[in-house]
């Protein structure tokens, strides 16, 4: 290997395909948006400035910083420094509370906080909660207590760090008993089955290509189909600030998108639009749509195909890891399918004593984890312990293989809520109701939304003596608005005078979900 070749070979090691492409194509765009654009030759700078600018104030390998961006520039330079300084980067959700903010922060212990001024108030008082973080820097204006982004990158040399080391993203998952867990790998794990089909399938053209970030940068899907993915492929990545259907039309025809990720949701606001919007835009550039995080009812994904194309790629997989993948072409063979594990033997289907079931029986899908990287909870051994039966692990999903080992997912755990492809955990809920004087217990679960695939309900059984009322239901849903995300929060709440309970007096969520789906004759 020559020199040269090394020295790229270590580049990619210590994740800086960025400066690689930075070399190579210096004009080429790597950010546009809204709030500006990056040529790939300024983004590699910016992310040299950075993680000077951080070293300069104290953190070192293996340190934390949270960032609270919205989908804008600074968001790619952050991931990049973090990436080649050996920092983990904890991004946080924008919708979050001030009591849920400041519990990630401290959780992830975070030394630097990086903030967006438009959360200037969350990200200020969440700072002056967190004594740790020592290093604050604003985003787009003032923040107080926060030093300028741009002025503390200003002073930095903007040239390749001489000792780059490979970083990471800790992102955090909901937990069925109380707050987030940050998923948290020890090691970087090799490249993933899911991860190559998706390569695969999306055949990138660095020189032309452009993917559209529609969804958070704080969700992993968007962050790894979307922004890491295409920056380490030297795709030029086109942010949107939030969702509008018709303006994703818009921006695949303005900037020739070709690659996209969508959740179930966007499909369904995508297909609700007028003929003449549809037709209005030309979308002929877009070649590839991955899509995943929430289960799409076969026909929303057929009318899709049938207006786009044999373009929808479908995955399977959790931030914790494991995965299947289905190829469009594959779907219309198999349709309702989420694929095939994309590693052969990774992928189990057992009954609720542990062992494997034949072919064409439903069960609970195990997934083996990777020799290298595998995931821990962040502080919590007892968590990461109890998701293992010793190299596998479930997300406690429901489904069957068919004899041409096709996956198809029948339902879910009792805990877990998807709604519009955001993960929201039952436990916080119940113990935010449980706050309030009137309520004696309480169940969230999730019931049938057409357009969201779920949503959140309240189930509440009230103490002696309170009668249920609407302005008792309003003041619980205000009660929750105030305390929690408000993506979160129960869109409505039933009165119950007896909560099913198990034997030992547990509160069976499973039958009060099935209230609301047997009418479906489905789960999910």
């Amino acid at each position: 290997m020559t020199s040269d070749a090394a020295h790229d070979e270590r580049l990619r090691a210590a994740g800086m395909t960025i400066a690689l492409h930075a070399r190579e194509a210096p004009e080429r765009l790597a950010i546009l948006s809204p709030a500006g654009d990056l040529s790939y030759e300024q983004l590699n700078a910016g992310a040299n400035q950075l993680a000077r600018a951080l070293r300069a104030r104290g953190l070192s390998r293996g340190d934390s910083v949270a960032l609270l961006c919205s989908n804008r520039p600074e968001f790619a330079v952050a991931y990049a420094a973090a990436l080649r300084a050996g920092l983990r980067l904890t991004p946080l959700n924008w919708h979050l509370q001030l009591d849920e903010a400041t519990y990630v922060v401290e959780n992830c212990e975070a030394r630097a906080f990086i903030a967006d001024t438009r959360f200037a108030q969350v990200a200020a008082a969440t700072a002056a909660a967190c004594p740790k973080v020592s290093v604050r820097l604003a985003i787009g204006g003032a923040i107080p207590g926060f030093e300028s982004f741009d002025e503390s990158l200003a002073g930095e040399s903007g040239a390749d760090i001489p000792d780059p080391v490979l970083g990471g993203t800790m992102l955090y998952t909901s937990g069925t008993t109380g707050r987030p867990k940050g998923v948290h790998r020890k090691e970087t794990p090799a490249p993933s089955g899911v991860a190559k089909l998706t390569a695969q399938a999306c055949g990138y053209q660095p020189a032309n290509d452009r993917s559209l970030c529609i969804g958070p940068l704080y969700h992993a899907a968007p962050l790894a189909f979307n922004l890491a993915g295409p920056l380490a492929s030297g795709l030029g990545v086109v942010l949107m600030e939030k969702f509008d259907a018709e303006d994703t039309l818009r921006q695949v025809e303005r900037s020739r998108v070709t690659h996209t990720h969508m959740v179930a949701t966007m499909f369904h606001r995508l297909l609700a639009l007028p003929g003449d919007v549809k037709k209005k835009y030309d979308l002929s550039s877009l070649r590839v749509i991955l899509h995943g995080a929430a289960p799409t009812p076969p026909h929303v994904k057929k009318a899709m195909m049938d207006w786009l194309g044999p373009i929808l790629h479908e995955y399977y997989a959790a931030t914790e890891g494991g995965g299947t993948f289905i190829f469009a072409e594959e779907w219309l063979k198999k349709p309702g399918s989420v694929g095939k594990p994309a590693d052969q033997g990774t992928l189990e289907i057992r009954d609720d004593s542990g062992r494997e079931v034949p072919r064409g029986t439903v069960g609970t899908v195990w997934f083996h984890a990777p020799a290298k990287g595998r995931f821990e909870y962040w502080k919590d051994s007892q968590k990461t312990q109890s998701s293992y039966d010793g190299d596998w692990f479930t997300m406690r999903d429901m489904g069957y293989q068919d004899d041409d080992g096709y996956v198809f997912l029948t339902g879910r755990t009792a805990e877990l809520i998807i709604s519009g492809g955001v993960n929201i955990y039952p436990a916080e809920i119940d113990a935010v109701l449980l706050m309030h004087p009137a309520v004696q217990d309480a169940a969230a679960v999730g019931v049938p939304n057409e357009e969201f695939g779920e949503e959140v309900k309240a189930v509440v059984q009230l103490r002696e003596g309170v009668s249920p009322s609407e302005s008792l239901r309003r003041e619980l849903l205000t009660h929750c608005r105030e305390r929690l995300a408000h993506f979160k929060c129960p869109r409505t709440i039933d009165f119950d005078d007896n909560l099913p309970r198990s034997d030992a007096g547990k509160v069976q969520r499973r039958l009060i979900r099935d209230r609301y789906w047997q009418a479906l004759g489905r789960q999910i």
